[in-house]
């Protein structure tokens, strides 16, 4: 591994969604501090877009670390494209829960009665479903707003952030009764140049690094061949670093990048 030569204590560019490599850029904090708000104000859900490997993934996972457990139980479900009988035996799942038949009827009260006594607990549901542009069955969107109609007198028993690429707005502008409880719509874009110099100095620190290895003409090339999306720039500069240990380089230039961009 190439860790050693560059003084790391572990790869710092692995396309994982860590929490521990969430970088506070500005914009991320902003929309990390949005979904903390609809949680806490009890404003029912929110939709977060951005294109494949903008860090959603990562940023949804920083967001479940700052819940506190004691208020708020979680649900997690990375794969909405089942079927939307199936898709519910899933959040039933995620959410221990265990419901008398598999039967949609039978899921439906058995999520509905969960939620009000999480509710009656002093507990808010919060349910998270990644990749929502992988939903086909329509009436997954209707069932998702049926959760939403779940209400206390006082407050909103369980709060639904959705997690997809940007063609969702209009998905779920054309399920109306939804579109109507996501109190807020968020997007994720691309860094720009200054964020990518940022991003990849952050990761290189979390594993010991204490030097700078990417040139500045380096990070210009690297984002502007990424397009800021720091899945690619993940995937980049972990080939950057392991070809510059095979060549005993002391940092990563330009030339290094050129060279790394023939196995992209």
């Amino acid at each position: 591994m190439y860790s050693a030569h560059w003084g790391l204590s572990g790869p710092p560019f692995q396309n994982v969604p860590d929490p521990r490599f969430f970088c506070p850029l500005p914009a991320h904090q902003e929309i990390l501090a949005k979904l903390v708000y609809v949680v806490e104000s009890g404003k029912g859900g929110a939709l977060l877009t951005g294109e494949a490997g903008c860090g959603k993934s990562t940023l949804s996972r920083t967001f479940v670390v700052q819940l506190d457990a004691e208020r708020y139980d979680v649900g997690l479900v990375l794969n909405p494209s089942l079927p939307s009988d199936e898709l519910l035996y899933e959040i039933t799942a995620q959410l221990g829960v265990s419901p008398a038949t598999p039967d949609r009827a039978a899921l439906l009260r058995a999520l509905n009665d969960h939620l009000l006594a999480s509710a009656q607990r002093g507990k808010v549901t919060v349910l998270i479903l990644d990749e929502v542009h992988t939903i086909k069955d329509e009436n997954t969107f209707h069932d998702l707003r049926m959760l939403l109609n779940v209400q206390l007198n006082d407050r909103q028993p369980v709060t639904l952030i959705l997690l997809g690429q940007p063609g969702m707005r209009e998905v779920i502008a054309r399920h109306r009764s939804l579109d109507q409880r996501l109190a807020l719509r968020l997007n994720l874009g691309p860094l720009s140049e200054a964020e990518t110099a940022l991003y990849i100095d952050f990761r290189l620190k979390k594993v010991g690094g204490t030097r700078r290895l990417f040139t500045d003409d380096a990070i210009r090339m690297i984002h502007g061949e990424t397009a800021g999306i720091p899945l690619s720039i993940n995937n980049l500069c972990d080939l950057c670093l392991y070809e510059g240990s095979k060549r005993m380089a002391q940092e990563v230039d330009a030339t290094l990048v050129k060279e790394a961009l023939v196995y992209v």
